[in-house]
C-alpha cells in the first residue's frame, strides 16, 4: 500500500516537474535606450536638452576667451610689467582659470543632472507600456539589453520598436 502511494505521488511529481521544464516561456527584449531616444518624447527631451547644452556652451567659451585674452596679455607684456603688475596680472589669469574650472565642472554636473531627470521623467511611463504589452502578449520575462551585455538574443523577439509606437501614441494621447 505504502508502495503504491509512492509510487503516484512520485509519478504526480514527475508529471508536474515535466510539464514546467517544457512550458514555453515567452521572452522578450527591449533596448531603453533607443526607445528613449526614438519616442517622440525622448526627442523633445533630447531638443530642450541640446537647447540648455548650446546656451551652457556660449557662456563657457565667453570665459574661456576671456582665460585666453589675460594668458596672451600677460605672456606679451609680462617682460616688460614690473614684478608687481606681472604679479597682479598672474593673480588675475590664475582666478579666472579657477573660476572657468568651476564653471565647466559645475556646468557638467548640471547637464548630468538634467539628463538623469529627463530620463526619470521617460521611464516610468515607458514601463508602463512595457508591462501593458507583456500581459497582453503573455510574456515571461522581458530583459532590457541597453542594461546588461547578452551574449546572444533573438532580434525576432526584440519588442522595443513596438513600445516606441505604443509610447508615442499613449503619451500623444495624454497631451
Amino acid at each position: 500500500m505504502k508502495k503504491n502511494i509512492l509510487w503516484i505521488a512520485g509519478l504526480l511529481l514527475l508529471f508536474a516537474w515535466t510539464n514546467t521544464a517544457f512550458a514555453a516561456d515567452k521572452i522578450g527584449f527591449i533596448n531603453m535606450q533607443t526607445i528613449i531616444q526614438n519616442s517622440n518624447a525622448g526627442k523633445k527631451a533630447a531638443e530642450d536638452f541640446k537647447k540648455l547644452f548650446a546656451r551652457k556652451q556660449e557662456s563657457i567659451k565667453a570665459m574661456e576667451n576671456e582665460v585666453k585674452k589675460l594668458k596672451d596679455e600677460l605672456d606679451k607684456q609680462g617682460a616688460v610689467m614690473t614684478a608687481s603688475a606681472r604679479g597682479d596680472k598672474e593673480a588675475a589669469y590664475q582666478r579666472k582659470m579657477r573660476d572657468y574650472q568651476i564653471l565647466v565642472d559645475d556646468t557638467n554636473k548640471e547637464l548630468q543632472k538634467r539628463d538623469q531627470e529627463y530620463s526619470q521623467q521617460l521611464i516610468p511611463e515607458i514601463l508602463k507600456v512595457v508591462r501593458a504589452i507583456a500581459e497582453k502578449e503573455k510574456y515571461t520575462l522581458i530583459l532590457d539589453i541597453s542594461t546588461m551585455p547578452l551574449p546572444y538574443f533573438d532580434k525576432a523577439n526584440d519588442i522595443s520598436k513596438k513600445v516606441i509606437d505604443d509610447y508615442n501614441r499613449t503619451s500623444g494621447a495624454k497631451k
